[in-house]
């Protein structure tokens, strides 16, 4: 009975270990790898030509609530919320065509996205910070406000990291000055450009926002005894620097200068706070 008993106990142990190990690959396997930015790759089917949606709705909407600082005012785009509404539906039913320019589609993206971020604000009325809409516990790439699929062009669902990483960040890589324009509705973004953006002055509006952006003493300091640029050149720095080095941004747009050698820096502190009030 004991030579049975030590027999059977031992191929238990072995049958029960087994099992565990079963158990933790299968949920190893299981577990949901956080995505990154290539997830957010969109494949888009221009039409051999296309109409435009009208700029002077969103033109008109950030000339009357958007201030020179680029800070919003949410309660006066609230009230005229059916002119922005009408202005997302052009955008919808009016996407990038293959007859398009380049800058043409540019400045297209950028507005689409600049406007739908202010109705994403307004669809969350209330929030302090971008941040604050959807769940406490936000993944990257995952489940962020930048991850919500509001967004509607030619009958295909996009949110706004589908506009900024799957196609600015992948069919501008020659210019990365978009960065400057795009507002996702922080205090510590580039401000919101208080016209829209068009294929004709696409050029001129992007070179004023880089200056304006690499001036603004609230996102960069930048003199002889201090320099902390903002977290924007290390988060894109590839982007950035695929034209030229970071010390070449700071030297080209900025009034004071860096050594053009310099390539380690430090960073201000990043604001999610609101880029205005309701």
């Amino acid at each position: 009975m004991k030579k049975l008993i030590y027999l059977i106990v031992p191929l238990l142990l072995s049958a029960c270990n087994a099992e565990q190990t079963q158990t933790e690959e299968k949920t190893e396997n299981q577990t949901e790898q956080p995505a990154g930015e290539e997830s957010k790759a969109v494949n888009i089917e221009e039409k051999e030509e296309g109409g435009y949606a009208r700029e002077s709705a969103w033109d008109e909407l950030l000339k009357d609530h958007v201030d020179d600082k680029g800070m919003v005012d949410y309660g006066g785009m609230k009230k005229d919320r059916e002119k922005l509404e009408g202005y997302l539906k052009e955008i919808s039913a009016n996407g990038p065509a293959k007859n398009w320019s380049k800058d043409e589609k540019m400045a297209y993206w950028i507005n689409a996205y600049n406007a739908f971020t202010i109705k994403l604000i307004l669809d969350n009325e209330g929030v302090s910070s971008i941040k604050d809409i959807g769940p406490a516990a936000q993944i990257p790439f995952v489940n962020t406000p930048w991850d919500i699929k509001f967004i509607e062009i030619e009958g295909k669902k996009y949110d706004l990291n589908n506009i900024e990483h799957g196609i600015l960040r992948k069919d501008f890589k020659k210019d990365p000055r978009y960065h400057f324009a795009l507002v996702c509705a922080a205090k510590s973004c580039p401000r919101l450009r208080n016209e829209a953006y068009t294929a004709k002055k696409l050029d001129k509006q992007l070179e004023e926002e880089a200056e304006v952006f690499l001036n603004n003493e609230e996102k960069n300091i930048i003199n002889n005894n201090e320099v902390k640029i903002s977290p924007l050149f290390k988060w894109y720095s590839k982007d950035f620097e695929r034209k030229m080095g970071i010390a070449e941004w700071i030297n080209t747009y900025s009034d004071d200068k860096v050594d053009k050698k310099m390539d380690k820096f430090s960073y201000t502190d990043y604001s999610w706070e609101l880029n205005g009030s309701f």
